[in-house]
């Protein structure tokens, strides 16, 4: 999953490059209005980028998941107020 959402993130950020490029360098020849909508465009996706890249997946481990190793996930459990059932 994060090999998949780290390709669409920089599938993403070369569509916003490559926009910005095309604008100013074609595109702008002909028609500036289309260019700065180009960017307009442009501008918006490299949020997108992130949440996307920065979204957890059903498979993904959460912070708050136990880690596996007993005495840390005590630790952590002590540190945050919780009681662990043993």
């Amino acid at each position: 999953m994060y090999a998949r959402r780290r390709h669409t993130y920089f599938a993403m950020m070369g569509l916003c490059i490559g926009l910005f490029v095309l604008a100013w360098g074609v595109v702008r020849l002909w028609s500036v209005p289309v260019a700065v909508g180009m960017c307009v465009v442009a501008m918006v996706i490299p949020p997108v980028a992130a949440m996307v890249a920065n979204r957890r997946g059903p498979d993904d481990r959460w912070w708050d998941d136990p880690s596996g190793d007993p005495k840390s996930d005590e630790w952590w459990d002590e540190l945050d107020g919780k009681k662990r059932p043993h």
